[in-house]
């Protein structure tokens, strides 16, 4: 019984953020974004974004992504660096990393977000994010006490 409510609450915390990405993804369906919902990650998908570089971006419970869907590859934030050399891992899976962190840190997230280093394989929330995409653990940017 804990898990389905701490699983609301996260969803509820997260709110503020998941309203913002509905609002981008409804105002984008003119241009032909999709809606559909992922259970697998815990996310409302728009797919086919027509704005930004490609590939996805989280917003609280929802996924704004330039592509047909979450189930493509994509290189870690590492690899892509030339620090090291991953396989490709799943986007959503790396996306839903995000929705976890969002569901745990609510409003305060996007400013942690970019006091550590925004959209670069420097900031510890997208390192976190490529190591649950890699090994399906992992996704809290922090180490444990």
């Amino acid at each position: 019984m804990l898990r389905p409510a701490a699983f609301a609450l996260g969803v509820a915390w997260a709110a503020p953020w998941t309203l913002c990405g509905v609002l981008a993804g409804v105002a984008a369906m003119p241009f032909g974004v999709r809606a559909r919902f992922s259970r697998r990650d815990c996310a409302l998908v728009f797919t086919r974004w027509p704005w930004g570089p490609g590939g996805a971006m989280t917003l609280g419970n929802v996924v704004l992504c330039s592509g047909h869907g979450l189930d493509v590859d994509c290189s870690t934030y590492e690899h892509r660096a030339g620090r090291c050399t991953h396989p490709p891992v799943r986007l959503g899976d790396h996306e839903r990393a995000h929705v976890y962190q969002y569901m745990l840190l609510g409003p305060l997230f996007v400013p942690l977000y970019f006091l550590c280093g925004g959209i670069t394989v420097r900031n510890r929330f997208e390192r976190a994010a490529d190591r649950y995409a890699l090994h399906g653990r992992g996704w809290w940017p922090w180490p444990a006490p």
